[in-house]
């Protein structure tokens, strides 16, 4: 992650649009040395806030913990095994 002062973000802030979106580079904006804000790509964004969601949702984290230890315990089963034959379209 690259960090820019708040001058240098605004001399260059459409530079920094289109490398987050592009690149998915993500800038870190400093105001007077400390940490401000960051610059980063939408989407991303959005996988992040979803992350959150998720993490701070108790019950969707035991699942998913009760899901990993299954999984490596071999304790898995096949599509066709959960729903069934295959549908056809």
């Amino acid at each position: 992650m690259t960090t820019l002062t708040v001058t240098e973000a605004k001399s260059h802030f459409l530079e920094l649009i289109r490398n987050s979106d592009k690149r998915l580079e993500r800038f870190l904006i400093t105001k007077q040395g400390k940490p401000a804000a960051v610059v980063m790509n939408a989407d991303e964004f959005g996988g992040w806030l979803e992350t959150l969601e998720i993490m701070s949702d108790k019950k969707a984290l035991k699942e998913i913990r009760k899901a990993k230890k299954e999984l490596e315990l071999g304790q898995t089963k096949s599509f066709k095994e959960v729903v069934g034959r295959a549908q056809r379209r």
